[in-house]
C-alpha cells in the first residue's frame, strides 16, 4: 500500500491482489480497501469450538476437524448419494450429501483435511447429512497450531483463481497499514459509555483475534455499529415526520357514534385504546407515522372504518390501499357497509376496472365527491388525484415498498398515515425495521372469537380427515383446502392445486367444489369466490391466494397440504381464514415431508393460537430475512448483527441514536458518522435531510 491509499482505493491496487484477482473479488461485493475490511469471516475455529468425534452425541450442533478417510458416490434407492468418512485421533463419522453430489464429488477427496460442522445424526452410526465444511491448509488447524483460525465465505470465482482462506489471511496483513486509516464515527466518551472498542481494533481482531475475548470484542462492536446506523436512520425519520406539518382532523363528528352505535357488538378495550391513539395524533399539526399491529381477527378494520369517518367529518378524503384484489374487494364491501349508515361516499379502484367506471370513479375522487376510496397499487398511478387527501390507511404494509406508500402520500399536502399489519411483529424487529413509527397492538381478540383447534396429521390419516370434512359439509359448514405456491416451482405447484382439486372432487362426490389461484382472471376469481361467500360452494381448493382478505364466517375447517413448506407466519395467517363463525373451527395440517425443523414449527401452531409467540418463534426459525420480504420492503442485510439474538445491542445502539437525532439532527456536531451515513446509507435517507 502507498501512502496515497485511503478506503476508496480500488483492491487491485493493494500488494497481493492484481487485476485478476480484483476481478474474483467484486464477485464477492469487495471493489475497495474498506469492502476488504468489512469482508468478515463467517466462522472460526479454535480449541473452544471444536469437538473430537469421540465426544459427540445425537443432536449436537459441532463442529470437527479431521481427516477424509475413504469418499465416493453410491446409489440408494431412487437417487444418489455422496458420502465421506472423516476421521481425528479420536474416531470417525460419516459425512452425508443428497443434493449438488456433482459438486461435492469434485470438492471432497480422499486425504482432504477438513472443518465440518452440522448436527449430529444416528443411522448406522454417527453421520451429518449436508454439513457445512471448509478445507484448511497447513496453517489452518487449531488442534496443530493452538490459535483461533478465521475462515471467510468463498465465492466459486475466489476458488478458480485459488483464493482461499489463507489467501484473506495474507492479503490482509500484508496491507495491514490500511487498519491506520480508518476513522471511527463514535466520540471516545459514547465508546466509553457504552464500553466498547474502538473502531481499528475492533476490524484488527475480526480478522486477527488474538484471544476468544478479543474477538468477542470485536463482534460486539461490529453488530452495535450496524445496529446503530439502521436506528439512526429510523430515528433521523421520525423526527422528520414530527416537523412536517399537516391538516390537524379535530372533529370527531356525528358519524363515529352512530357506526358505533349500530354495529351489533361492542369493541373490545384494546380497539377503544388503539383508536383512541390514532385520534390524538391526528388531532395533532404534525402528520401521523403509526403502525397498528393486530393478530388475525383483531378487528383492525373496523378500527380503520371508525378512524376514516372521523377524518371524512374535517372536511378531508381517505385513501386505503391493499397488496391485492381479494383484499381490496372485502374492504370495499366491510367500509361501504358501515359508510353507507352514514352517507360517506366510498368507491373502489383496482386494476381491471371497465373504462368507462374507472373514468367516473377518478373524475369524483378529482372533485371530491368520493370522500373514501380504497385500491391496490392502482391508487398510486399518476391518473389519481384527490381534491383533499388528508388519510392514508396502507394494510398489510410490510407487502409495500417505502416507494410505494411515498408516492400515495405525495397525492395530498402530508396526509396521516396508519400503516396496518395482521403480522405480529417481534418487539427486536418492530424497534428495528419500524422505528420510524408510533406503534399501537390490538393485543385481545373479540368475546366471540373462538379459538381455532389445531392438529398434524400424517398423509395415511387424511381419509379419517376427509370423512371429517364430510360430517362439517353435511352439517352446513363450508371447508378450505390449500396447497403451497413457492415462486421457484410455481408451475408444478400449481399444477398440484390442480391436481388436487381433481382427486377431491373425486372423493367427495356429490359435493360442489371450487378451485381458485393466482393465475385465474379476476371475473373468474370473483365468480369463484361469490359462489363460495352464497354457501353454493362447499370446499374450497386454493394456492395461497387466500392467505389474508377471505373472511366466511361460515367456513370451520382449513386443510393446508404440505404444511411442513409454510413458514409460521404464513400458517397462522392461513389458520385465521377460519373461525370467523360461531361455530367451533379447525385447521389441519398435513406434514408429507418429515424433517426435525419442520416437526418442530408445526408443533407450535398446535400448541398456540396466539400470533405474537408464534412471530417470535419464526423469527428464531426463520430469521428476519424470511420474515418480511425483505427485497420489498426495502430492508438492508446485516453482515454480522443478528436480529434474534441481539436484543441487548439493540437497545443500547436504539438509545444512542435517539439521543443523537434528538440533539444534533443534521449530524452537524458528528461529521464523521454523517460522511458514514451518506456514503453508506444513501438509498435510505428517503425522508431525510441532513445536508
Amino acid at each position: 500500500m502507498s501512502a496515497q491509499t485511503d478506503l476508496n482505493t480500488p483492491i487491485k491496487y493493494i500488494r497481493g491482489v492484481g487485476p485478476k484477482r480484483a476481478t474474483a473479488l467484486a464477485t464477492a461485493g469487495i471493489d475497495t480497501v474498506n469492502d476488504l475490511l468489512h469482508y468478515y469471516p463467517r466462522r472460526y475455529l479454535d480449541r473452544t469450538t471444536v469437538k473430537s468425534i469421540h465426544e459427540l452425541k445425537k443432536g449436537d450442533q459441532a463442529t470437527m476437524v479431521g481427516t477424509v478417510e475413504v469418499c465416493g458416490e453410491r446409489q440408494a434407492r431412487k437417487r444418489k448419494l455422496f458420502q465421506a468418512v472423516l476421521s481425528d485421533s479420536t474416531g470417525m463419522i460419516t459425512l452425508v450429501w443428497f443434493n449438488g453430489v456433482k459438486y461435492i464429488k469434485n470438492a471432497v477427496q480422499k486425504g482432504d483435511r477438513l472443518a465440518v460442522h452440522g448436527k449430529v445424526e444416528f443411522y448406522n452410526g454417527f453421520q451429518i447429512v449436508h454439513p457445512d465444511f471448509d478445507k484448511l491448509n497447513s496453517d489452518a488447524d487449531p488442534i496443530n497450531t493452538g490459535t483461533i483460525i478465521p475462515l471467510y465465505p468463498l465465492t466459486a470465482e475466489l476458488k478458480k483463481v485459488r483464493i482461499d482462506h489463507r489467501s484473506f489471511r495474507r492479503i490482509i496483513k500484508e496491507n495491514e497499514e490500511m487498519f491506520s486509516i480508518i476513522e471511527d464515527h463514535f466520540e471516545e466518551s459514547v465508546l466509553n459509555e457504552q464500553k466498547l472498542i474502538p473502531l481499528q481494533t475492533a476490524l484488527q481482531h475480526i480478522h486477527f483475534p488474538e484471544s476468544r475475548k478479543n474477538l468477542l470484542a470485536a463482534m460486539e462492536r461490529l453488530k452495535f455499529d450496524e445496529h446503530y446506523f439502521l436506528q439512526l436512520l429510523m430515528a433521523l425519520r421520525k423526527k422528520s415526520y414530527e416537523t412536517i406539518g399537516t391538516n390537524a382532523l379535530t372533529k370527531s363528528g356525528p358519524h363515529v357514534q352512530q357506526i358505533e352505535t349500530e354495529l351489533g357488538f361492542e369493541l373490545t378495550a384494546a380497539q377503544q385504546k388503539v383508536i383512541q391513539e390514532i385520534r390524538i395524533d391526528i388531532a395533532r399539526p404534525q402528520a401521523m407515522n403509526r403502525l397498528l399491529q393486530g393478530d388475525v381477527g383483531s378487528g383492525k378494520t373496523i378500527v380503520a372504518i371508525l378512524v376514516a369517518a372521523a377524518a371524512v367529518a374535517n372536511g378531508v378524503q381517505v385513501a386505503v390501499m391493499a397488496p391485492t384484489e381479494i383484499l381490496a374487494h372485502q374492504h370495499f364491501e366491510s367500509f361501504k357497509k358501515q359508510l353507507n349508515k352514514v352517507h360517506i361516499s366510498c368507491a373502489l379502484l383496482v386494476g381491471k376496472q371497465k373504462a368507462t367506471e374507472r373514468k367516473q370513479i377518478l373524475e369524483a375522487v378529482k372533485n371530491g365527491k368520493i370522500n373514501v376510496v380504497i385500491g391496490t397499487h392502482a391508487l398510486i398511478q399518476d391518473e389519481v388525484e384527490f381534491k383533499n387527501l388528508g388519510f392514508v390507511v396502507v394494510d398489510e404494509q410490510h407487502r409495500f415498498g417505502v416507494v410505494q406508500r411515498g408516492i400515495l402520500l405525495q397525492k395530498g399536502p402530508h396526509p396521516h398515515l396508519l400503516a396496518m399489519t395482521a403480522t405480529p411483529i417481534p418487539r427486536t424487529m418492530a424497534i428495528t425495521y419500524h422505528g420510524d413509527m408510533d406503534l399501537s397492538i390490538i393485543d385481545e381478540m373479540p368475546k366471540d372469537r373462538k379459538p381455532v383447534i389445531t392438529k398434524i396429521v400424517k398423509e395415511d390419516r387424511l381419509q379419517n380427515v376427509y370423512k371429517f370434512i364430510c360430517e362439517e359439509v353435511q352439517a352446513g359448514r363450508q371447508c378450505m383446502v390449500v396447497y403451497p405456491l413457492v415462486e421457484e416451482t410455481e408451475k408444478s405447484d400449481l399444477a398440484d392445486a390442480t391436481e388436487g382439486f381433481e382427486a377431491l372432487q373425486n372423493i367427495f362426490k356429490g359435493i360442489k367444489i371450487g378451485l381458485i389461484h393466482g393465475r385465474m382472471k379476476k371475473e373468474e376469481k370473483d365468480a369463484i369466490m361469490n359462489a363460495y361467500a352464497k354457501n353454493e360452494i362447499k370446499i374450497l381448493v386454493s394456492t395461497t391466494v387466500i392467505e389474508v382478505g377471505i373472511d366466511i364466517p361460515n367456513a370451520s375447517v382449513m386443510l393446508i397440504e404440505h404444511a411442513e413448506r409454510f413458514g409460521l407466519t404464513q400458517l397462522h395467517q392461513l389458520r385465521g381464514r377460519v373461525g370467523r363463525g360461531s361455530s367451533k373451527s379447525y385447521c389441519i395440517l398435513v406434514e408429507r415431508n418429515i424433517r426435525d425443523t419442520s416437526r418442530k414449527r408445526l408443533a407450535i401452531m398446535e400448541k398456540t393460537n396466539n400470533g405474537f409467540i408464534i412471530a417470535d418463534e419464526d423469527l428464531k426459525m426463520r430469521g428476519p430475512g424470511k420474515f418480511f420480504s425483505t427485497e420489498q420492503s426495502g430492508f438492508f442485510k446485516h453482515i454480522i448483527a443478528d436480529m434474534v439474538t441481539d436484543g441487548a445491542i439493540i437497545r443500547k445502539a436504539r438509545e444512542v441514536a435517539q439521543t443523537i437525532a434528538e440533539t444534533d439532527t443534521k449530524l452537524e456536531n458528528n461529521p464523521r458518522m454523517k460522511k458514514r451515513l451518506l456514503k453508506d446509507y444513501a438509498q435510505y435517507l428517503d425522508t431525510v435531510v441532513i445536508s
